[in-house]
């Protein structure tokens, strides 16, 4: 509430101005109301005070100035005289046609006595310009009146009656209105600022738990939300609970954010070792020989050794450099070639070329009585089956049966190809990591099953491809099944 900014205040603001903008409305229509039904109720008075006035001048004959016309005489002569029976402060003026014109007050002595009052000439010509219904008008010293004029035989008679009841009234209602309106805007104020800071208590609970996550060393290392909006706020039936399930929603979306961080985080150091120590090995035969081939610089026989060893491991490296330079390229999304790959003739080479490097092992090839054709880039294709083929021969014993299936169909998912082995199958610590980079499943780093990278780039490819891999495995019966885009048909 110290801000006026602040939601709070601004709601009590809104309530007070609300509140007094009805009570004015609430109080100037009042007040125009009365205003009318006092006025209207006057004018009868005016209009029937008029008649009688009109009536008692034409029984006692025309004339402003008789002797007995509105003087106190005519208290003793009950029905003559026009000032007879009318109220303190009437005024009644008469114009003949001759010229001649004369009126009355009719106010009390001090005995409380009524008596008239001659009006002067002033009075007279304000009078005189009244005609017709009843109005307004400012008679000076004697205030404000309510005026009508009728026509009679030989000239006009004009009758008032004062306003200053009707004043009155209309002040004294005036007056309340505002006492009453001062005092409903200022309980206004109170029990709103009451109710306002009672409704958004729970909003500033959501606002404290905000707070406490902002609060959080939230830049590195492994990060554990704990805080959230408790359950009493999260109804989804009411504004402050759909913050509070909202707010919650996203603590868990970054959460698990953080968790893919940490893991991806985890991951990268994990990687750079690995890559590090991958290369590190041939770069130390490198060192190694090279020391050898220039300590003897007469041994041919060692310097020719010396060099085949070079050779061996710097192939080596820039196998693994391609390997991580093709992942780093997917990792980026560069996009690949998309152009019908014919899968059936692809497989057909690819296991043709494993049963002369592996004759120990038993390959099968299945295919549709259809070629089946997918989308993509046919070199990189040919990696992802080379290198599902060489993972089934490296890990698997002579005599293992490996089978590749090819399938088609229309629906989503439902053309690629399997690899199939009845192998001993990846150990179950490992199987749900296979497709991570530089996973290997002997822990010794023996250099003849590989660096790690040959699943990974599977799936990497196959991603790249909008394709997805499956891996199930258990002792005797291990897949690969690879899903890609179908080719649009010919």
């Amino acid at each position: 509430m110290r801000s006026p900014r602040s939601l709070a205040w601004r709601l009590v603001v809104t309530t007070v101005a609300l509140v007094a903008v009805a009570a004015l409305l609430m109080g100037g229509a009042t007040a125009l109301a009365m205003r009318g039904y006092l006025t209207d109720q006057l004018d009868d008075r005016v209009e029937r005070g008029l008649d009688r006035t009109v009536a008692a001048l034409t029984e006692d004959g025309p004339g402003p100035h008789g002797p007995d016309r509105g003087s106190g005489q005519d208290e003793d002569r009950p029905g003559r005289g026009p000032g007879l029976g009318q109220d303190v402060g009437t005024v009644w003026a008469v114009y003949l046609d001759s010229g001649d014109r004369g009126g009355s007050r009719i106010s009390t002595t001090a005995e409380g006595a009524p008596t008239s009052t001659a009006l002067d000439d002033d009075l007279l010509d304000e009078l005189a310009k009244v005609d017709g219904a009843p109005r307004s008008v400012d008679l000076g010293g004697l205030g404000g009146y309510r005026t009508a004029a009728e026509d009679v035989e030989g000239g006009r008679v004009v009758y008032a009656l004062p306003a200053d009841e009707v004043n009155r009234t209309l002040r004294s209602l005036v007056g309340w209105e505002a006492v009453l309106g001062l005092l409903a805007v200022t309980a206004a104020g109170v029990l709103g600022l009451l109710v306002v800071r009672r409704q958004l208590r729970p909003l500033n609970e959501v606002a404290s738990t905000a707070h406490a996550v902002a609060a959080l060393p939230l830049a590195s290392g492994e990060i554990h939300l704990t805080e959230r909006v408790p359950e009493r706020l999260t109804d989804a039936r009411t504004e402050v609970g759909q913050v509070g399930a909202a707010l919650n929603t996203l603590l868990d979306h970054v959460e698990s954010a953080l968790a893919d961080r940490q893991h991806s985080e985890q991951q990268v150091r994990q990687f750079v070792a690995d890559a590090s120590h991958e290369l590190r090995t041939p770069l130390a035969t490198i060192a190694g020989y090279a020391e050898l081939a220039r300590r003897r610089p007469d041994d041919a026989a060692a310097a020719r050794t010396a060099l085949a060893k070079v050779e061996e491991e710097s192939r080596r490296m820039t196998s693994l450099v391609e390997d991580l330079l093709l992942l780093a390229r997917l990792d980026s999304g560069r996009p690949l070639e998309r152009t019908p790959v014919d899968l059936t003739r692809l497989l057909l080479e690819a296991v043709a070329d494993a049963q002369v490097v592996a004759p120990e092992h038993r390959w099968r090839l299945e295919l549709p009585a259809e070629s089946v054709e997918v989308l993509g880039d046919e070199h990189r294709l040919h990696q992802v089956v080379t290198n599902l083929l060489t993972n089934a021969r490296k890990h698997t014993p002579a005599g293992t049966t490996v089978t590749v299936t090819a399938y088609r169909g229309a629906a989503p998912g439902a053309t690629g190809f399997a690899v199939h082995d009845d192998g001993p199958g990846f150990p179950p610590e490992l199987a749900g990591r296979a497709f991570e980079r530089f996973v290997r499943g002997d822990a010794s780093r023996n250099r003849a099953g590989g660096v790690g990278l040959g699943l990974a780039l599977v799936q990497a490819i196959v991603s790249a491809h909008g394709g997805r891999v499956e891996l199930t495995s258990r002792p005797g019966d291990t897949t690969v099944r690879v899903s890609l885009p179908p080719a649009a048909p010919r």
